[in-house]
């Protein structure tokens, strides 16, 4: 008889299994996802989307209108670089961490090509040591981490940026869009455990980010423009863009601002 539970981070593992029982089939699963990240990756020449080596219009668009400034950056669940090694080219400081091996060794191939310098850290961003993701980050990017999340590790997320951004900082975010054009699923958190899966990704509607991220102040929210072939950047219509600020003030006070729509 196994009584392994005495800490949050216990309970959370042990979620973690319900949807890691999963993997074996095929389907996306935490814990153990490295396996399908690995394979997922392996053959670079998949025609998938976010394979191209361009950034996210929206990172661009935050930079060219002033919205952020360069300064030290870590980009969440970085896949092949393509974030990271724009931010860099722009004079950020970048750290890059994935759960996939074969996709870090894409991103720092990717860098050697182009001639920047960026961190690629290797590993779960929610286990990594302090002395590996030590902050403080004046940009958190994370381009289809979060919504691969199953919602327990939400916690973990919240608690990795209270850790890491510094006051002032931003969150640059993108995720599955709920609704009419979008992708992703739309089952509700406590369907997901009944079902044991992801299926492929979480869909957010706009409320549901503001909630989630309320102790944040809110940017931009906005869907993510579509860009044609032919552009230097990458944007597709079934995703949310959405930049938040950590007051300066909450990071010690811990008060909750209003967010502003400017979708």
């Amino acid at each position: 008889m196994d009584r392994t539970v005495r800490t949050v981070e216990d309970v959370l593992a042990l979620l973690d299994k319900v949807f890691a029982s999963e993997s074996e089939a095929g389907r996306l699963a935490t814990g153990d996802g490295k396996d399908f990240w690995d394979r997922f990756y392996a053959d670079r020449s998949k025609p998938v989307p976010f394979f191209v080596a361009k950034p996210d219009e929206n990172l661009a668009a935050h930079l060219d209108q002033g919205l952020i400034a360069p300064g030290r950056a870590l980009d969440l669940g970085c896949g092949a670089g393509r974030n990271a090694l724009f931010l860099a080219s722009r004079g950020f400081e970048v750290d890059a961490v994935d759960l996939s091996a074969v996709a870090v060794a894409w991103g720092e191939d990717r860098a050697r090509e182009v001639g920047v310098d960026v961190r690629f850290l290797r590993g779960d961003a929610f286990a990594l040591p302090a002395t590996e993701l030590s902050g403080p980050y004046d940009l958190v990017v994370d381009s289809g981490c979060f919504h691969h999340l199953p919602p327990h590790r939400r916690v973990s997320y919240l608690s990795l940026l209270d850790r890491v951004m510094a006051p002032g900082g931003h969150l640059a975010l993108t995720s599955f869009a709920a609704g009419e054009g979008g992708m992703g699923s739309e089952l509700a958190d406590a369907d997901l455990y009944r079902e044991r899966e992801l299926q492929g990704g979480l869909a957010y509607t706009p409320e549901s980010l503001r909630w989630i991220f309320s102790d944040l102040v809110e940017v931009e929210l906005r869907r993510m423009r579509e860009e044609p072939p032919e552009s230097a950047l990458f944007g597709v219509p079934f995703l949310w863009t959405a930049l938040f600020r950590r007051d300066a003030a909450s990071a010690t006070s811990g008060d909750i601002h209003p967010v502003h729509d400017l979708a």
